[in-house]
């Protein structure tokens, strides 16, 4: 049984990724590439690769690559001005948990984005402490982001499970010790997810590793 749960946002609280993609899949057009949603879910959910990584590896004009990421990330802050849908049994499961056991989240967003994403869902006075994509040098897949957290929480790795939805996230929280339960989204549902705790429908499936 675990003591503190770590959450994941995009894909885990709210559903993000498929935006996300949708916007990136337009920009690397406008580049003359074809990104499919098996190249993004192999590089970008799995091995953690940034965007201009991949239309580097896809051949894309480097000389136009950071100019249309960054068009990119305007267009993206826009679609998030109609905040995303919060994915299925988050409140309940949050407001089970909530009072009872501590809880944290861990997430490569920026926290201007993450503000824009929970603008109306009420969620994020929920958590104890938020750690950031923008607060740390290394993204996910690195453990960073959840060896910051544990040092604020000052908690012991083996007290805690983490919630996420990649491969990426998956082998972020077990760099960092933290065992890690898995909810696949579309883009990942067909992924392999070695080392995970365990692969649920829903994030209520946390609620089993929780002591009553």
């Amino acid at each position: 049984m675990f003591e503190v749960v770590l959450w994941d946002n995009d894909g885990v609280l709210v559903d993000t990724e498929t935006l996300f993609f949708e916007t990136t899949r337009t920009a690397f057009a406008r580049l003359g590439l074809d990104l499919t949603k098996e190249l993004w879910g192999r590089h970008y959910l799995g091995e953690g690769k940034t965007s201009r990584e991949i239309a580097v590896l896809m051949g894309g004009d480097e000389n136009r690559i950071a100019a249309t990421m960054e068009e990119r990330n305007q267009q993206y802050r826009q679609v998030l001005g109609q905040p995303p849908p919060v994915r299925p049994q988050v409140r309940e499961t949050l407001g089970r948990l909530f009072g009872r056991i501590r809880i944290a989240m861990v997430t490569g967003s920026p926290r201007d984005q993450l503000q824009l994403m929970h603008a109306d869902s009420g969620l994020l006075g929920l958590f104890e402490t938020i750690v950031t994509g923008d607060e740390c040098a290394q993204a996910k897949p690195h453990p960073e982001l959840y060896l910051t957290a544990l040092k604020i929480l000052d908690v012991d790795p083996s007290r805690c499970i983490a919630i996420e939805d990649s491969p990426r996230g998956l082998a972020s929280a077990t760099a960092a010790g933290v065992a890690c339960m898995v909810v696949p989204t579309e883009l990942t549902r067909t992924a392999e997810f070695a080392g995970a705790l365990s692969v649920e429908q829903d994030i209520s499936g946390v609620l089993k590793y929780i002591r009553r």
